[in-house]
């Protein structure tokens, strides 16, 4: 589904302070799959979203989706088929709009938007039965401003605009980090019921390892742009958070060697 080939990224190249994050780094990622992603700071997990979604370009190496090469294709463009939610729950939605503009902006991405004409009255009742399985009520609040909600509530507005229109590919950059514990649990199991039911295939960053092996099927440990671990099906099913930990320790520590 996405390929990435060879890819290479290098920091301030031919300078003293140059710094090669990836080199030659191989990554498949199969349709359906919901990936979680750790690592240490500096690992190369946002590098790594930044070049999937185009904001970042590599120095070298190729990005395939579904067979489409899209190494040199804008972020804008990649947009109308990536979707991506942030760790700032105040990112990816417009505080000064209405749930309700929010949402038709979402779901209008990719083509001509106006607010004057945008926002189609017919889909309104189908905003609502969306956005009713957050289960905050805000299905009845459509008018009221995204900047006036909670952290949660806005963090829920901003992943259910990331799969109004079901992307091929979801991003999840920690968007679970800057909430506290409650919420983070609620907006997991949001996350899990949305990716699940539509079929999206995701990845996520979390530093959470109690999130990284409750959720997903496949987990890719980064270290210094290396992919030290990559877990599916019973290797996956066997790890836990204390047995993840464990096994980065010891893998870290013979690459360093």
């Amino acid at each position: 589904m996405l390929n990435l080939k060879n890819i290479s990224k290098i920091y301030n190249q031919n300078r003293e302070n140059e710094n090669i994050l990836f080199n030659n780094l191989n990554l498949t990622i199969n349709k359906g799959d919901f990936i979680t992603i750790v690592g240490s700071n500096g690992s190369g997990k946002t590098t790594l979203f930044n070049i999937i979604n185009g904001t970042t370009k590599p120095n070298s190496g190729r990005i395939l989706l579904e067979d489409k090469d899209i190494t040199n294709m804008h972020e804008h463009k990649r947009s109308s088929f990536i979707g991506r939610v942030f760790q700032d729950p105040k990112l990816g939605t417009c505080p000064s709009m209405t749930i309700l503009e929010n949402i038709s902006l979402a779901d209008n991405k990719g083509g001509k938007f106006d607010l004057r004409l945008g926002i189609n009255k017919k889909r309104i009742p189908f905003y609502k039965e969306e956005i009713s399985l957050l289960n905050l009520g805000l299905e009845n609040k459509l008018d009221v401003k995204v900047g006036a909600l909670s952290g949660g509530q806005r963090q829920s507005i901003a992943l259910l605009m990331s799969t109004i229109v079901t992307p091929k590919l979801l991003l999840l950059d920690e968007h679970t980090a800057a909430l506290d514990p409650k919420t983070s649990e609620n907006i997991m199991d949001l996350t899990e019921n949305l990716v699940f039911s539509k079929g999206i295939t995701t990845i996520m960053i979390t530093h959470n390892l109690k999130h990284a092996v409750k959720y997903g099927n496949r987990i890719i440990m980064l270290h210094k742009g290396n992919i030290i671990i990559d877990a599916a099906g019973e290797d996956r099913k066997n790890l836990d958070k204390e047995k993840l930990w464990d096994k980065f320790n010891r893998l870290s520590m013979a690459f360093e060697d």
